[in-house]
């Protein structure tokens, strides 16, 4: 009797995170991809079996497919960005330096605030009579239109999640550089290594796994982004801030296309698969032996 309870009291302490998993994300899950088969546009209360209709409307979508060019965009605008840079501040502070605290504070902050308070600051800040432009003005140069422009409106709305994003990965590195032993840096400062050599042939080896995880965290969130743009340009002008998650929310809240966005959001979820899948291979290939 104690062994056979033994054997089972590690499945019951796993029954709730499955439930939580089960109601939350299997369920949504398998609804969304019969969702996805069912077309909504002539009533919402009588759909129809359309089987793959829906996929092959979206991949010979003109706008999807400049969505899906948005989203790559995007996240190639915000992901070296918040791998690199994080990095480098938590290197920094990491050293023995005096307010190291009131530092990591002061980077953080950005984390703690709302995603749509941080954007509504920013649509301020970029509005054409906006700080920045007045700062512009006053230099003699033309006013930039931060958020009108289609050239340079994503890039506007890069710099918000990466503002936002820098603290929270910086937390994460911190987190991994007091594993690193301190007796490879001194072997290496033995060796003639500088300072910028001992960090590259030390520090970046041994927090490999943290790297992979915040390169898979910020690319993933890059492929998800929807408040920023919601809150700043509705994915304007001219579409050129539209992505995915955005496009989804469109069909689905306001065309009520409910087939569509489903199949957006299941092609969606391939996507993230494939780019998780590739960061494991990149970062992590001795780790799984492949």
């Amino acid at each position: 009797m104690y062994k056979f309870s033994n054997k089972i009291t590690p499945y019951i302490f796993i029954i709730p995170a499955m439930a939580v998993l089960l109601v939350f994300f299997f369920i949504p899950f398998f609804q969304t991809i019969f969702l996805s088969t069912m077309d909504y546009s002539n009533d919402i209360y009588m759909p129809v079996y359309v089987g793959a209709k829906n996929y092959i409307e979206l991949i010979k979508s003109p706008l999807f497919l400049k969505t899906i060019l948005n989203t790559f965009w995007f996240m190639i605008l915000c992901v070296p960005v918040l791998v690199i840079v994080p990095l480098i501040l938590a290197i920094l502070i990491n050293q023995q330096i005096k307010g190291k605290t009131i530092y990591k504070l002061i980077i953080y902050i950005p984390v703690i605030v709302s995603i749509v308070v941080v954007a509504i600051a920013f649509k301020w800040l970029f509005a054409p009579t906006g700080l920045l432009n007045y700062i512009i003005g006053r230099m003699g140069w033309h006013s930039v239109g931060w958020l009108t422009d289609p050239n340079v409106a994503m890039i506007s709305i890069a710099l918000v999640t990466i503002f936002r994003g820098i603290g929270y990965y910086m937390m994460i590195y911190l987190a991994a550089l007091i594993a690193v032993p301190k007796e490879l840096y001194d072997a290496s400062e033995v060796d003639g290594a500088n300072f910028i050599q001992k960090h590259l042939t030390v520090t970046v080896p041994q927090i490999m796994p943290a790297i992979a995880l915040v390169s898979t965290i910020s690319a993933i969130s890059a492929l998800k982004v929807f408040v920023e743009i919601y809150v700043m340009t509705k994915g304007g002008p001219m579409d050129s801030t539209k992505t995915i998650v955005y496009y989804i929310y469109e069909r689905a809240f306001e065309n009520l296309d409910l087939g569509i966005a489903s199949a957006a959001a299941v092609i969606l979820l391939v996507i993230v698969l494939v780019f998780s899948s590739f960061n494991i291979l990149v970062f992590e290939r001795e780790k799984y032996k492949l």
